[in-house]
């Protein structure tokens, strides 16, 4: 009796119960146990059973989280918070008391609490946390406006996450898909000086020893390969033999620089018959001049070719990612919906190796007001969990139509599907299907929100076993679009 008095004095200090009358105080310590915790030691992990609701009587609990292989700390709960220490804007009752979510969405906890140092918790069993919301009015009173704080902070955490997670998304694809344009730029400007010393020294010696008729015969040549394009669906072992005879013939003929020539005519699928016919008819000290001009012509104009390529594809590149984050405009703004999921099918390249993509646009579709950036993040998030329910093999198909007034995308996979169960749930903020460490709870939770709060639009899902589809409803034509709130 007495230790349970020495906690309703304890309780009676703590805002979460300060307006309780003696008997709710009675009735609640009777229903209640003290743990004591150790420095280090789990209060609960995340993705167990809710079971407890606890409230901290001494000390600190550190509140962590898994995502993507890192644990991030979410937040600390103590009963001594010091100025700096992270904890401005958060209300003190909120220090004192954790695992109501849970608890009230019939879900697991949703991170991992552990001791800092010696801590000693109030743990209430589920059914008594129940009973307090109804038996303690002013319980409930203190408790609800705290969680609705906890809910508002972990969506903009989860935001300032998926902005983040977006931009690594950004980086990672866009590094990937300039390493081979910018690789090739690398190659072609650092072998571009010597091919045009070797192009200056070649061309004197061919000025100083052709005729008029040999270098118009040389320059028919060249014209005549620059409209030869390379055959389409080429036998490379064909090829190969092309390149073999060429170099054997050059080398024959006493060029200097055969393998080049022989590398360059045999990807236009020209032989050793038809060089031989083209020049036909030069002096014999002459030729082998005109094969080495010929060589380090081509040379030079392959490397030409190369950065003049290679320049289009960055560019193309630099315009999809400005696609994707709408640098330079205005937040709100007219767009195309399939320009943003393009632009996202670009970025996310990388993890779609595996992935056959089906584009079904409807053509000629209106544009859509609103905030382009905001759905390139959610047509990030359903595609990304897409290819993660297939394993990063099957079929992405997307959709794009326009129904009534509302621009309709259906996101479609071949994965293993949503559980029936879940179906219901999945737009919950914290709740998920993926295993612990792999999902915040959030993502679909933020897309939900901003497609129907950013959009006025609606957000659903279907799935089987093989055939998921997550379908977005956006307004063409609606009121203004309204402010997150």
């Amino acid at each position: 009796m007495k230790g349970a008095t020495h906690r309703g004095t304890r309780l009676r200090e703590i805002e979460l119960f300060a307006d309780v009358t003696d008997s709710q105080l009675d009735w609640l310590t009777s229903v209640t146990d003290e743990r004591s915790l150790r420095d280090g030691d789990i209060l609960f992990r995340d993705g167990d059973p809710a079971t407890q609701f606890h409230v901290l009587l001494e000390g600190e609990l550190v509140v962590t989280k898994v995502v993507d292989g890192r644990e991030e700390l979410l937040t600390r709960h103590t009963t001594r918070p010091r100025p700096g220490d992270g904890h401005e804007g958060k209300p003190s009752a909120a220090h004192r008391f954790t695992g109501e979510l849970p608890l009230l969405t019939g879900g697991g906890y949703v991170a991992t609490a552990a001791a800092s140092g010696d801590t000693v918790v109030l743990c209430c069993p589920k059914q008594a946390f129940f009973d307090m919301l109804v038996r303690c009015p002013s319980v409930a009173g203190v408790l609800l406006p705290v969680l609705a704080w906890r809910i508002t902070s972990s969506e903009v955490q989860a935001r300032n996450r998926a902005t983040v997670t977006a931009l690594g998304t950004l980086a990672a694809g866009l590094a990937h898909e300039l390493n081979n344009p910018a690789a090739a730029v690398a190659r072609a400007a650092q072998d571009l000086g010597p091919s045009v010393d070797r192009l200056a020294a070649t061309a004197q010696r061919w000025g100083g020893a052709a005729d008029d008729r040999e270098q118009a015969v040389l320059r028919e040549a060249l014209a005549e390969i620059a409209r030869t394009p390379p055959p389409v669906d080429a036998d490379p072992l064909a090829l190969a033999d092309l390149e073999d005879g060429l170099d054997d013939w050059a080398t024959e003929q006493g060029a200097q620089r055969p393998t080049p020539l022989a590398s360059a005519l045999a990807e236009r699928g020209l032989g050793q018959d038809w060089l031989a016919g083209r020049v036909t008819g030069m002096r014999p000290d002459v030729l082998p001049v005109a094969l080495d001009q010929l060589s380090v012509l081509l040379e030079a104009r392959g490397l030409a070719d190369q950065l003049q390529s290679a320049g289009p594809r960055i560019s193309a590149l630099v315009a999809a990612t400005r696609d994707y984050a709408n640098l330079d405009r205005a937040p709100q703004q007219e767009f195309s919906v399939t320009d943003g999921l393009d632009a996202t099918l670009t970025m996310l390249r990388p993890k779609l190796a595996g992935v056959r993509i089906v584009r079904e646009y409807a053509p000629e579709l209106p544009p859509v007001t609103g905030y382009p950036t905001e759905l390139n993040q959610v047509w990030t998030n359903l595609i990304d969990n897409a290819v993660d329910a297939m394993d990063g093999r099957g079929v992405l198909t997307l959709r794009t139509c326009f129904q009534g007034t509302c621009m309709t995308v259906e996101i479609g996979d071949t994965g293993c599907g949503i559980p029936a169960d879940a179906l219901s749930r999945i737009f919950e903020p914290f709740y998920t299907t993926k295993d612990v460490g792999k999902g915040t709870g959030l993502g679909l939770h933020l897309s939900y929100r901003i497609v129907t709060q950013r959009h006025e639009g609606s957000m659903t899902a279907r799935s089987a076993p093989g055939d998921t589809w997550m379908t977005v409803r956006i307004p063409v034509k609606s009121a203004p679009v309204k402010g997150d709130g």
